[in-house]
């Protein structure tokens, strides 16, 4: 699996290269900045993009907005952005241009790099993974949604954000399959989305939830 990493630390960089190469990905660029990332984005077609909010040269929003351009010029590569920091409105925007292959984790909240590399496989074939503190920052500007699902359904659409699946959610809440197929069946409800939509109605479940 082609991985572009896109860090401005040296040492960080050579770092997460080491433990992506021994965790399996092939990482085919290790590059400093926006501009060299979009270059080789263009050069490798890579399967999945990992990349840093806050990049030269104004160490501010660089990578982010790269990670953008790249979803909408190359739709099909996934895009796990690594940072210290959430800014909302572009995790907002990065969320909003497509519904699948996007990660967004907190660098100081990744406690197991197994659950990293799980994420950012997950990410690569197709699926989400946030931080729960990215949907948690992010669902304090939506709360249209909040006044229609109960706290239990809020609970699982937020699991549901972080990538989690029905059998993982039901690991995190302790409670029966059946219990968390009604949750999701009445978050789809609640937001109308209704078994006819073409698209997967659980991603656009966390994109109507997030504002999307």
């Amino acid at each position: 699996m082609r991985v572009v990493l896109a860090e401005d630390s040296v040492l960080l960089r050579a770092g997460l290269t080491k433990l992506l190469t021994d965790g399996g990905f092939d990482v085919v660029a290790a590059v400093p900045d926006a501009e060299e990332l979009l270059s080789a984005v263009d050069k490798f077609r890579p399967h999945v993009v990992v990349v840093d909010v806050r990049m030269p040269p104004t160490h501010t929003d660089e990578g982010i907005r790269a990670a953008l351009v790249i979803r909408r010029q190359h739709p099909t590569i996934a895009v796990c952005v690594l940072s210290q920091y959430v800014e909302e409105r572009y995790a907002t925007d990065l969320l909003s241009v497509a519904t699948s292959g996007v990660g967004y984790l907190l660098k100081d909240r990744v406690a197991h790099v197994s659950d990293f590399l799980d994420a950012l496989r997950r990410v690569a074939a197709g699926g989400t993974a946030l931080d729960p503190e990215v949907v948690a920052q992010l669902l304090v500007r939506r709360d249209d949604p909040m006044h229609r699902l109960t706290p239990r359904e809020q609970e699982v659409l937020r699991l549901m954000a972080e990538g989690r699946s029905n059998t993982g959610i039901t690991e995190a809440l302790r409670v029966s399959h059946s219990a968390v197929e009604k949750y999701v069946g009445n978050i789809f409800t609640k937001l109308e989305l209704s078994p006819t939509d073409t698209d997967h109605r659980r991603v656009l479940a966390v994109l109507k939830y997030l504002g999307g």
